[in-house]
């Protein structure tokens, strides 16, 4: 097994953060295609980074701080705007409403029950350029991967 570090999981996750690099998110439904065709939900990549990534958030790499029952913690933080900040939560309930400035993309992993992220099975959820939501895990529990450009995130009741 691949050492538990975030240098590690940034090794793992290098084929996905160079598409992202490049990717287009004012498509949400075809970057989404996109990234099922490449790296799809129990590929061989998509289990590696599922295993890693649950080591990490037990033994507590990952997720590493704990907010009103959410755990969460930065893998990768954005140099600059054309970066890419990534980010780690673990949770079972709904999150904090937030704003998405440039996009968010979504890799996410069940860990127990039959989980839904936002509706959504594990595996991708993209969210373009200005979108808002409240992130929602029902149905049981999931690590979430959250990629964003320019590491940009804004904590806010939705916009009017």
């Amino acid at each position: 097994m691949t050492e538990v570090s975030k240098a590690s999981l940034l090794e793992l996750l290098a084929p996905i953060t160079d598409a992202l690099a490049a990717a287009n998110l004012d498509d949400p439904d075809a970057l989404k295609a996109t990234l099922d065709a490449r790296f799809p939900a129990g590929g061989e990549r998509f289990e590696a980074v599922r295993a890693l990534l649950r080591k990490g958030v037990e033994n507590g790499t990952f997720a590493e701080r704990e907010n009103a029952g959410i755990r969460f913690g930065r893998v990768r933080k954005a140099e600059d705007e054309n970066a890419l900040g990534v980010e780690c939560v673990h949770m079972d309930q709904p999150g904090p409403g937030h704003t998405h400035p440039t996009g968010e993309v979504d890799l996410c992993f069940a860990v127990s029950g039959r989980p839904s992220f936002d509706g959504h099975p594990e595996g991708w959820v993209v969210y373009g350029p200005g979108s808002w939501h409240v992130p929602t895990v029902a149905g049981g529990a999931m690590d979430i991967l959250y990629f964003l450009p320019g590491g940009q995130i804004r904590f806010e009741a939705k916009p009017e």
